[in-house]
């Protein structure tokens, strides 16, 4: 229905006097811009304020003109002098914020000093670790330390097992890694339960020398250990098929996650790499523990511990192929699936979960099912 132009312009001059009958905001009375608001959301999700940058980048600058160039390391001093800052973040700030605060640190830095430190800006409050589990890596392993090193890590512990090519010389060229060296092959979990033992870091990354990791997919995972989770998992949910085109690996994670009375973590498992640990978590299950990857995880669920997956490194498609990681039924697929299994029958195991031995049979079920 078409409106008379004079019938709408005292509509609008209705809309504004009622308008500046209005009391004014606080936010209009001071001059100062409404703040935004997301209706779209719940009140509990609202936006974040990101921190005023500004005196991050100006502790750059300052520590950045204290750089001088016979410096061991530009990297270390722009890292320490960082860390102290990074303490003035707040306890609840969210990861990309923090992240922007480091970024304008670095910035800073890099105007007053001249040099653009190769770092990740993450702060930390607690001290971290890497453990990487490699055999016969020589092509990739001295650049997955290389990104180890833009990290905030007081140490790296590399797990040599069964090695015949030059790995040894690629760990040899870094500096400051703790080398744990098995002539005989032990496997990647192996490692893992030996690398644990070998720091007393509040928080564990773990990763393999096949896989090339950008520092920056890495950081979020030692976010989470350091503000509060016990496990940090990679989250592949997304990657994967519908569960009627998933692999029997797939299928059996979601299973006992599903069993565990988890089911938000879907196929998420601690068999995938990269994932993080907490100090609280290696010590309740044990470093034993972690030999058995799907167990450790059903052990920390057991015990009430924070077991979440955070954030996604897509590893399936840069999953090195083997011998005996391809085809129907591999090797390294029924180690999981066994693995898993034992997972299992442990949960079942005890008393709280134990089954009952009066279990109905088939003919039972059957016969209940028809009769309704």
């Amino acid at each position: 229905m078409k409106t008379r132009p004079g019938v709408r312009a005292k509509r609008q001059t209705r809309a504004k006097r009622m308008a500046a009958s209005r009391p004014l905001s606080r936010n209009q009375a001071e001059g100062k811009r409404a703040p935004r608001t997301n209706f779209g959301r719940s009140r509990r999700n609202v936006r974040k304020v990101m921190p005023d940058l500004r005196p991050f980048w100006r502790a750059g600058q300052l520590a950045g003109n204290q750089f001088r160039e016979d410096a061991d390391n530009l990297n270390k001093h722009a890292s320490d002098t960082w860390q102290v800052h990074a303490a003035n973040l707040p306890e609840q700030i969210s990861y990309e914020s923090a992240l922007q605060a480091g970024r304008a640190f670095v910035q800073g830095y890099a105007k007053s000093s001249g040099h653009l430190p190769e770092i990740v800006p993450l702060p930390l409050r607690h001290v971290a670790a890497a453990v990487v589990c490699a055999c016969n890596e020589e092509s990739t392993l001295g650049q997955v330390l290389v990104q180890l090193g833009r990290l905030p890590l007081r140490d790296i512990v590399v797990v040599l097992n069964g090695t015949t090519d030059n790995s040894l010389e690629r760990v040899l060229e870094q500096p400051g890694i703790t080398l744990v060296y098995e002539p005989e092959r032990a496997g990647h979990d192996v490692g893992r339960a030996l690398g644990a033992k070998m720091t007393d870091a509040e928080s564990v990354l773990f990763v393999d020398g096949d896989m090339v990791i950008p520092a920056e997919q890495l950081a979020p995972f030692l976010f989470a250990i350091d503000r509060g989770q016990d496990v940090a998992l990679n989250d592949l949910t997304s990657l994967l098929p519908p569960f009627a085109k998933q692999d029997e690996v797939s299928r059996i994670k979601a299973y006992l996650n599903h069993t565990l009375g988890r089911r938000d973590l879907g196929s998420n498992s601690m068999t995938a790499v990269p994932h993080a640990l907490s100090r609280r978590m290696i010590q309740a299950v044990k470093p034993a523990s972690l030999v058995v990857p799907p167990k450790a995880q059903m052990l920390a669920i057991k015990q009430g511990l924070k077991v979440s997956a955070p954030c996604q490194v897509d590893v399936i498609r840069s999953n090195r192929l083997r011998a005996g990681n391809t085809g129907s039924g591999n090797d390294v697929a029924r180690l999981i699936l066994g693995d898993h299994l034992e997972a299992l029958a442990s949960w079942m195991g005890t008393s709280e979960h134990a089954l009952r031995t009066n279990l109905p049979s088939r003919a039972e079920v059957a016969y209940r099912r028809n009769v309704r």
